[in-house]
């Protein structure tokens, strides 16, 4: 019986590695992603590779490595800090909140501990949970809720 030499099977492995690979995606897919600016995990939260890259980026889909980077004005960077007042279904005021630009939150003169939680910044003060949204462009969506009183309210900037 005769066996192959190695310069055979280096041949073979060579042309085994150099296959492509069976999960790589159609060229037809690549142009579709390319047109919508979607990538392949952004379509999976959504994105419509049917679609073009200004109707996706008008639902909220925008391909940050294609898209340049925007300018933050300095209240972007720091989009919590000031006065906020949390305010009743009445206007009555609920609580006066205070955030420096460490992200440092006192609640009617008193520190509490406050953290990022998807998109915005919450904390609580007794039966109280405040949540202030980051992206200052969103209206209406700073509020608070009293787990105890069963109410709720709407936060504003002082």
């Amino acid at each position: 019986m005769k066996t192959k030499p190695l310069a055979f099977w280096v041949a073979a492995a060579i042309a085994l590695i150099a296959q492509p690979n069976a999960y790589a995606i159609s060229a037809k897919y690549a142009q579709q992603l390319e047109r919508s600016g979607c990538t392949q995990i952004s379509e999976g939260q959504g994105c419509d590779i049917r679609k073009t890259k200004a109707e996706n980026a008008k639902a909220g889909f925008v391909n940050d490595a294609a898209a340049p980077a925007p300018k933050a004005s300095p209240a972007a960077a720091k989009p919590y800090a000031g006065q906020w007042l949390a305010k009743s279904d009445s206007g009555a005021t609920v609580a006066t909140i205070r955030i420096d630009a460490k992200e440092h939150v006192w609640v009617n003169g008193k520190p509490v501990k406050a953290k990022r939680s998807d998109g915005g910044l919450a904390f609580k003060s007794g039966t109280i949970s405040f949540r202030i949204q980051g992206d200052r462009r969103l209206q209406g969506e700073d509020g608070w809720t009293d787990s105890g009183a069963g109410t709720k309210g709407q936060i504003v900037s002082e």
